[in-house]
C-alpha cells in the first residue's frame, strides 16, 4: 500500500493558512511556542501511527476483545502502541505543563492526533475520553478531585469513561434508574446498569475511571435529578497507590460492526455491597456536567468521521492513479492501451465527492478546535465569549454532518476500488464500518437535530444563531469583492436567505402550533443548516486558494489550490442546492412521518 495516511500538504493548509496557527504564539499560554514546535509534534504522531498503528490496523480489526469471564483479552500490540503515543508526550497534548502536556493549542492538538486517529481509529478513543474525562473533572471537580485523578489520567497510569446508557434508557437519560446512597462520610454507594460503556474494561491502565450519571434518592424526577459520581474500578489510597478493587463489575462485552480495537461493556455496579462514587459538583446538576465531557467528545466523533473519510480518499485516490481499466468514450481503437481510472469523468466525481466532504468536515471539526482556543485565550472576554456561543452552537453541526457525510466519502473510496474495496485485503470497507457508528454514539443524527433547533437555536435570545449568521455574511462580503468568488457568494448569500426564513418560521411554529409537528423533520433542517455551514467553510477555503493563486505559485501549489476551488465549486453545484427542497418540506410543515401510524408499518 503507497497511499498516505493523510495529505500533509491539505493539513498544513488547513491548520497555516486557513486558521492562521502560528498567530496563537502570540498568546501567553501558547508563548513558548512557533512553527517548528507545532510541526515537531506533528511530526512526532506522524511517527507513532506508521510505525505502531499502521502495521496492526487490520490485526486489530479481525481479533476483537474477548472477556475470559474475569479479565478482558486482547492482541498486546494494543498496548504496546498506547503506551509510544504516551511516552512520546501525546496523550494529553494540550494539557498544561505540570500535569504533564505540551500546553499546545486545541488547533495544533487536533492535526496532531489526526494522524494517529487515521492510523489507530476508535483504538485512540482510550486516550481521548480520558483526556475529556479528566477535562470534566478538571472543570469542575474538587481541588481534592483534581489531585487525586488529573495527573494519573493525563500521563497514562489511569483511563477514563463516561457511563450515561442504561439498558432501559439508552439516550433518554430522564429515565436512568441508577441510583446513589449517600454514607455519611462523604462518598456515595452506587447501584446500577449501565451499557454501551467504550472502554468500560480492559488490563491497559493500572485503573479506571468512571464518570457515572445516577440519581441520589429522593431527587427530583426527569434530567433536573441527575448528579455525577466519580466511579474508580480500584479505590485509590491519600498516597496515590491502589486500594482494594471496587464493586464495579464487567458483564459483558459487545462485538462491534467497526472500530474493534476499543471494548464496548455492560458494566454492573453495586452487585454486592454499592460501588463507592465521590460526587462531581452539586447534586442534581450531574447532567450539565456531564455534557463538558459530551461536547467534547462530540467535536472528537465528528473529527474521527472527517479524518476516516480523508484516509479513505487518500486510498482510493491512490488507486485511481495507479489502475488502468478501460478507455475513454472518445477513444475509437480498441488496441489502445487502457487509461487509468481517473481518467473516467464518473471516478472523478466520486472523487470530488469524497473530497468535498472530507476536507469540508474535516475544516469544520478544526474551525471547532480553532474556537475552543478562543473560548479560552483570545485576548478580550468579549472574543471569548463570542468564540463560547458560536461553538455551543455549531456543536450539533461539528459532530453531525462529518458522521454523516464520512460514511459516505467512504462508500465512494470503496465504489472507487470496485471489488477490490468490498474485500478485507484493502481497509476502505473496514473504514466504512468504522465511520459507520459515528452518526449513532454520542447523541445520535435525531437527537443532536432537536438540540440545534429547539435549544441551540432559541437559547439566550438567538445568540448563537446570530454570531453563526454574522460569521458567514462576513466571509461573504470578503468573497464578494473577488471577481473569481462573487458568483459562488451570492449563492451563498441566497442559501443563508432561506435558512433564515426556514429559521423564523420554524420557531414562530414552535409556539403556535403542535411542536411534536414542527419537530418531525428536524433532522432535515439540520441537514440544510450543515450544508450551508460546510458552504461557508468551502468558501472560506476558497478565499485562501484564490489569493494564493494570485501570488503565482509554483506548480504542485497551483495544482493544490485549483484543486481546492474545484471542490468548492463541487459542493456549491451539487450539494449546496439540495437545501431546496428540504425548505420547502420544512415550510410546509410536512406531516408525512408524523402522520404514519405505527399500525401501518
Amino acid at each position: 500500500m503507497t497511499a498516505p495516511l493523510l495529505d500533509q500538504r491539505d493539513l498544513e493548509f488547513m491548520l497555516y493558512e486557513l486558521f492562521d496557527a502560528e498567530s496563537l504564539t502570540s498568546r501567553e499560554r501558547y508563548a513558548d511556542h512557533n512553527r517548528e514546535t507545532f510541526d515537531a509534534a506533528i511530526s512526532t504522531s506522524r511517527t507513532v501511527a506508521e510505525k505502531y498503528f499502521l502495521p496492526i490496523r487490520q490485526k486489530v480489526d479481525t481479533h476483537q476483545p474477548t472477556f475470559d469471564g474475569e479479565k478482558v483479552q486482547m492482541i498486546p500490540e494494543i498496548k504496546e502502541a498506547l503506551d509510544a503515543v504516551v511516552a512520546a508526550g501525546l496523550a494529553s497534548p494540550s494539557a498544561d505543563y505540570e500535569l504533564g502536556g505540551m500546553q499546545l493549542p486545541a488547533l495544533v492538538a487536533s492535526v496532531s492526533g489526526a494522524y494517529l486517529s487515521a492510523a489507530a481509529s476508535m483504538t485512540m478513543g482510550y486516550i481521548g475520553l480520558t483526556n475529556a474525562n479528566a477535562n470534566l473533572i478538571n472543570a469542575h471537580g474538587t481541588e481534592q478531585q483534581k489531585q487525586k485523578w488529573l495527573e494519573p489520567m493525563l500521563t497514562g497510569r489511569f483511563a477514563g469513561t463516561m457511563a450515561m446508557s442504561e439498558p432501559g434508557a439508552g439516550s433518554s437519560l430522564a429515565d436512568l434508574t441508577t441510583s446513589a446512597v449517600p454514607e455519611g462520610d462523604g462518598t456515595y454507594r452506587i447501584t446500577g446498569n449501565k451499557i454501551w460503556i467504550s472502554g468500560g474494561d480492559h488490563e491497559l491502565n493500572e485503573n479506571i475511571v468512571h464518570l457515572v450519571l445516577a440519581r441520589v434518592k429522593g431527587a427530583p424526577k426527569g434530567v433536573k435529578g441527575i448528579s455525577l459520581f466519580i466511579v474508580p474500578k480500584f479505590l485509590v489510597n491519600d498516597d496515590g497507590s491502589l486500594g482494594e478493587r471496587n464493586d464495579v463489575t464487567l458483564a459483558g462485552l459487545f462485538h462491534k460492526m467497526g472500530g474493534r480495537g476499543q471494548t464496548s461493556t455492560a458494566l454492573n455496579f453495586g452487585e454486592k455491597d454499592g460501588a463507592v462514587g465521590y460526587l462531581v459538583g452539586e447534586e442534581n446538576r450531574g447532567l450539565m456536567y456531564m455534557f463538558h465531557m459530551m461536547n467534547e467528545a462530540r467535536i472528537m466523533v465528528g473529527s474521527g468521521a472527517a479524518i476516516t473519510a480523508l484516509c479513505g480518499y487518500q486510498y482510493s485516490l491512490d488507486y485511481a492513479r495507479e489502475r488502468p481499466q478501460g478507455r475513454l468514450p472518445s477513444s475509437k481503437d480498441p488496441m489502445s492501451p487502457p487509461v487509468n481510472i481517473i481518467e473516467h469523468a464518473d471516478v472523478r466525481r466520486m472523487l470530488l465527492a469524497q473530497k468535498a466532504y472530507a476536507e469540508g468536515g474535516y475544516a469544520l471539526c478544526l474551525l471547532g478546535s480553532s474556537l475552543v482556543d478562543d473560548e479560552h485565550t483570545a485576548p478580550t472576554e468579549e472574543e471569548r465569549q463570542r468564540a463560547h456561543e458560536l461553538l455551543d452552537f455549531l456543536t450539533p453541526i461539528i459532530k453531525t454532518w462529518p458522521s454523516e457525510y464520512g460514511p459516505r466519502a467512504n462508500y465512494f473510496a470503496i465504489q472507487v476500488l470496485g471489488g477490490s474495496g468490498y474485500v478485507n485485503e484493502h481497509p476502505v470497507e473496514m473504514m466504512y464500518r468504522d465511520n459507520r457508528l459515528n452518526p449513532i454514539h454520542e447523541g445520535t443524527t435525531g437527537i443532536q437535530s432537536l438540540d440545534l433547533l429547539a435549544r441551540k437555536v432559541p437559547q439566550n435570545g438567538l445568540a448563537g444563531y446570530l454570531a453563526c449568521i454574522a460569521e458567514m455574511e462576513a466571509t461573504i462580503s470578503i468573497a464578494q469583492e473577488m471577481p473569481e468568488l462573487n458568483g459562488f457568494a451570492d449563492e451563498l448569500q441566497g442559501a443563508i436567505v432561506t435558512l433564515k426564513q426556514v429559521t423564523e418560521f420554524l420557531l414562530g411554529s414552535m409556539m403556535e402550533k403542535n411542536i411534536d409537528l414542527v419537530l418531525a423533520n428536524s433532522v432535515k433542517y439540520l441537514d440544510l443548516f450543515g450544508n450551508v455551514v460546510i458552504a461557508w467553510i468551502w468558501l472560506k477555503q476558497g478565499i485562501v486558494a484564490a489569493n494564493a493563486l494570485a501570488a503565482k505559485p509554483h506548480a504542485a501549489d497551483e495544482n493544490f489550490y485549483r484543486g481546492k476551488l474545484q471542490a468548492m465549486r463541487y459542493f456549491f453545484r451539487f450539494e449546496l442546492p439540495e437545501i431546496q427542497p428540504w425548505a420547502r418540506l420544512l415550510l410546509d410543515l410536512d406531516d408525512t412521518t408524523h402522520e404514519m401510524s405505527p399500525d401501518w408499518f
